[in-house]
């Protein structure tokens, strides 16, 4: 019997050690004690019970969001500038509500869309504020990507080579002219192509980067169409491109285009070729997908058309619905 009660004892202890509480009167039995602290011990109990289950709560909460958005980032030949309709949401990045990724929305498996894709834009405009005219400015395209983001396109390189000048600088309507490549080939150096490799590494940032915040995202580099034709000289002087440049400028197109194919490799990315479904549609086809430098409809010179986008939203759906199927 004294072991009992000296077992009694020792629980009393622990009881009074673990949970304070005021101390026995002298009226007070042991076992009133024992019950007392007893009671005290279920009581912290059922708190510690309690909290565990908060905990429980709260990293459930913690659980990553359901992705749902498709994102579009990109430069002119993304936003489809002059192609109606134009949004206003800012007006100066002339992007079409016609353009690739608005065909390809609601074609895929996401439920919510942006696009904030803007002409002229570079690698630069991932990461800050793009001025345009008229304004507002377009704020960082990779503000956009987050958690939520299930699908990532990017049209992002011509800029950074500074394909707009490069088109101004080549046309000429002097058929007599030496022409744009000794502008950029001389000394044993290619301009273009010494662009075009310090691009790349501004391209393997922006993939590393779309993938630091889209953390659940599919991401998908897209390349350029083709712009100038597969073969032959050209169509001088209905696109004033001297026909010995257009080897050379085919040239450059193709590279850029291998870089980008590359750099998605690199990134563990998937790289949207949109080139070769597009030979044939060049400047100078009956048929064209980019326009001249006079536009013969509704679509800025030197960039895609309606038609145009309509065949890069078929490659790009077609590339996005192959991977995520759910």
């Amino acid at each position: 019997m004294r072991a009992g009660w000296d077992t009694i004892r020792t629980d009393v202890r622990r009881a009074g050690a673990l949970h304070e509480g005021p101390r026995r009167s002298k009226g007070e039995s042991i076992m009133g004690r024992f019950i007392n602290g007893r009671r005290r011990s279920l009581g912290g109990a059922a708190l510690g019970l309690a909290g565990l289950v908060l905990a429980t709560t709260g990293l459930t909460a913690c659980k990553p969001p359901i992705p749902d958005t498709y994102v579009a980032l990109g430069d002119s030949y993304t936003a489809g500038p002059l192609i109606p309709n134009q949004s206003t949401s800012p007006l100066g990045c002339l992007r079409s509500d016609k353009n690739y990724p608005h065909l390809t929305n609601g074609a895929i498996k996401t439920t919510k869309f942006v696009d904030v894709s803007c002409s002229g834009a570079t690698t630069k405009d991932l990461y800050a504020a793009q001025n345009v005219t008229p304004g507002p400015a377009n704020p960082p395209q990779l503000n956009s990507v987050n958690d939520h983001s299930k699908v990532v396109t990017m049209g992002l390189g011509g800029n950074d080579i500074g394909f707009t000048d490069i088109v101004k600088n080549c046309a000429t309507q002097n058929p007599f002219g030496a022409g744009c490549k000794g502008d950029y080939v001389h000394d044993g150096r290619d301009e273009l192509q010494e662009r075009i490799d310090a691009a790349a590494p501004k391209i393997d940032k922006a993939i590393a980067d779309i993938k630091k915040k889209g953390t659940q995202a599919k991401v998908f580099v897209i390349g350029y169409p083709t712009i100038i034709p597969e073969t032959g000289s050209g169509c001088y002087p209905l696109v004033p491109i001297l026909p010995s440049d257009i080897p050379y400028l085919r040239g450059v197109a193709k590279s850029l285009n291998a870089m980008l194919k590359a750099r998605a490799a690199a990134g563990h990315v998937r790289y949207v070729d949109t080139a070769t479904s597009s030979i044939g549609h060049d400047f100078c086809s009956g048929s064209k997908w980019v326009e001249g430098l006079i536009p013969t409809s509704v679509a800025a010179p030197v960039h895609p058309n309606a038609a145009g986008m309509r065949n890069t939203a078929t490659v790009v759906k077609a590339a996005i619905n192959a991977v995520v199927t759910s």
